[in-house]
């Protein structure tokens, strides 16, 4: 929290009571919430927040780069710290659930491609969408 507080601050940005509390809930978020959950679970720290007060903030914290907007295909625009270590997601488009991983070969390939291209990659993402393999009951 102090580090999206902090580099908030260095952005200029006054941070509110409210502010820092929308801080606080993007910090410790293990997942990749909607700002109706935000607002939720601001709401359990600070009943007094309205949704449009979430809203607000989490446009600002996206406009200064402090938040990173993710779509995965399903409607709701999704948030994460834009300075979390990098990560690749999957996400099982039926259930909507999203697993980060980091895999060294697909960093790699994605750096050869770049450089075969004539670039130097500088930042990327990567979002898998997939479905469960259903195997058959009777197969190994």
């Amino acid at each position: 929290m102090a580090d999206i507080i902090a580099r908030s601050v260095a952005k200029g940005l006054r941070m509110t009571d409210q502010r820092r509390t929308v801080a606080r809930v993007v910090a410790e978020a293990e997942d990749h919430p909607d700002v109706e959950e935000l607002h939720q679970r601001a709401a359990r720290l600070d009943p007094r927040i309205s949704l449009a007060t979430v809203y607000r903030t989490v446009k600002l914290f996206e406009e200064a780069g402090i938040l990173d907007r993710l779509e995965f295909g399903d409607g709701r625009a999704r948030y994460e710290d834009a300075e979390r270590d990098h990560h690749d997601h999957l996400i099982d488009v039926n259930s909507g659930q999203v697993f980060e991983f980091v895999d060294p070969e697909i960093e790699a390939l994605q750096e050869r491609i770049a450089a075969r291209l004539g670039y130097r990659l500088i930042g990327h993402r990567l979002e898998l969408l997939g479905v469960p393999i259903r195997k058959d009951p009777g197969s190994k």
